[in-house]
């Protein structure tokens, strides 16, 4: 240890504490530095000694003292007795028996409901109940007994008033003290105790001179040339620093901007939809049965204000009610079941961001598009480790004339690359949207792990609102997504404000550059 460069970077807070240290023999407390009227504030002395410590120059140890304090509630025990030994002196004044409602009438209402607890918890009487149903206390030897002596409990609060700081204290005996309310009060206090290290008396034998310096070269210093007549103090570049966290966006926007980057990057456009919806637009026209549990009140929430909104397009509802039931012109049977147009108006909160997709394409029919979303849905799911019941989807479409299933595995296996996804896969799915259908998996810590869907929209999808050529269509979870880019097992951290988590978060300008 070079201690000629460490004296020499010392601060002269750091200076002082070394010297007052010294007149206390290498030992003391920050009150007891404070005594030597070379410090106006005990922070100062904790800052240079953290300062020092890092130097390895002293150290600071720390004790936890715990002190105790009767409460409200126990200085009017100490006046008036315990509940629990009041209402046993009435017991025994009754002959040993008193109706349990009774009891009130001796007690405060409060005191009477916390006696009787402690009555029976300590088995100093015993609940009956007689043939008219009527509850009585019974006083018992072992509440007889008690009479005549202080419980621990008494002992120990009368012993606090005088003492807050007992030498032996009895765990169980405190804990029921503690455990009702207002009655006894627990303070950790926490002692420090600064002591001088080999390295920092070393230095002190060396001799420690407190000369002005110069701790910050500023503009007039240099102007009028202070630094020539005054010391410069030296700065330790390899000193500890604290971390400092500026603010910046959440992690999980931050990874939404990426993946709105990469999509415009492959040429796609940026839809937005509305929460609210109706059922006509987030189910019937995407093909989904009427009788389909994703329906049911446990999948999806239905709305009371507005429980209903109203559909205009009285042509298009017939068409989707053909659809549904004969299949019309699409080459489909059908679901074969009479439709409930009463079912069509319920407002919901929308289920995926697919209701976002067939709207643009009934008002745009004519190819070529590609557009995606990036927007919260809604599912009536049980919160767990891996489900939420508000989430991100992710969802894209390319409309065109020539557009192949090839096409749509290349532009996912492009997307996913991007994100940092080498090894992909397929494998077939079920969607009651899209024909074929495919579900798409990633290679990720020694496991392929399912990430998104997609396919082909159906033809009962696309020709009722006008769409005469094919439609790719794929999706994603964002939180799924996150949860692997953040290296998380619970969905739930996500949305916790875990402000240590969150600070050290990096900052991603590209999802490429994350494998």
């Amino acid at each position: 240890m070079d201690l000629q460069k460490i004296l020499n970077e010392l601060s002269h807070n750091e200076k002082k504490v070394l010297l007052a240290l010294q007149k206390h023999n290498g030992e003391a407390t920050p009150h007891q530095l404070l005594q030597t009227k070379e410090f106006s504030k005990d922070v100062e002395i904790m800052n240079a000694a953290s300062w020092l410590q890092s130097k390895k120059l002293l150290t600071i140890n720390e004790h936890i003292t715990t002190t105790y304090h009767v409460g409200s509630e126990g200085e009017r025990f100490l006046k008036t007795g315990f509940p629990e030994k009041n209402a046993l002196k009435h017991l025994e004044s009754n002959n040993g028996t008193l109706p349990l409602n009774d009891l009130s009438k001796h007690l405060d209402k409060t005191d009477a409901t916390v006696a009787i607890g402690w009555l029976k918890r300590n088995r100093w009487a015993d609940i009956t109940k007689e043939s008219d149903g009527t509850k009585k206390l019974i006083l018992t030897e072992q509440g007889k007994g008690a009479l005549s002596t202080k419980t621990a409990e008494e002992t120990l609060l009368e012993t606090i008033k005088d003492n807050p700081q007992p030498s032996q204290i009895d765990p169980q005996t405190l804990k029921n003290l503690l455990s009702r309310k207002n009655v006894l009060k627990e303070k950790e206090s926490v002692h420090s105790t600064i002591s001088l290290t080999e390295h920092g008396k070393e230095l002190l034998k060396a001799g420690i001179t407190i000369q002005e310096e110069i701790t910050q070269i500023t503009s007039a210093i240099i102007k009028n040339q202070e630094w020539k007549n005054k010391h410069i103090r030296a700065y330790d570049i390899n000193a500890f620093t604290p971390n400092l966290y500026g603010g910046k966006a959440h992690p999980l926007i931050e990874l939404i901007e990426e993946l709105r980057e990469l999509m415009v990057e492959m040429g796609f456009s940026e839809i937005t939809g509305n929460y609210v919806e109706s059922s006509f637009w987030n189910m019937d026209v995407l093909f989904i049965p009427q009788d389909h549990p994703a329906r049911e009140l446990q999948d999806t929430f239905y709305l009371k204000t507005p429980k209903e909104i109203e559909l205009k397009d009285t042509e298009l509802i017939k068409k989707i009610a053909d659809v549904h039931q004969t299949g019309a012109d699409t080459g489909s049977t059908g679901w074969k079941y009479h439709f409930d147009t009463t079912q069509t108006t319920k407002a919901l909160l929308r289920t995926h961001t697919t209701v976002n997709t067939i709207r643009y394409l009934k008002d745009n029919p004519s190819p070529p598009c590609k557009v995606f979303s990036i927007e919260k849905v809604f599912r009536k799911e049980s919160i767990d480790s891996t489900h939420l019941p508000e989430f991100f989807q992710i969802e894209g479409i390319i409309h065109d004339k020539n557009a192949t299933f090839r096409q749509l595995l290349g532009t996912i296996k492009e997307l996913y690359k991007k994100m940092g996804f080498e090894k992909i896969r397929f494998r077939p799915g079920y969607f009651p949207y899209t024909e074929p259908s495919m579900e798409v998996e990633v290679y990720y810590n020694n496991k392929w792990m399912e990430l998104g869907g997609s396919g082909i929209f159906r033809p009962e999808v696309t020709q009722p609102v006008g769409v005469n050529h094919p439609v790719l269509a794929w999706g994603l979870g964002l939180e799924r997504l996150a949860m692997l880019r953040f290296g998380l097992k619970d969905i739930r951290n996500l949305y916790i404000s875990d402000l240590e988590w969150l600070q050290k978060q990096p900052l991603y300008h590209n999802t490429a550059h994350h494998k």
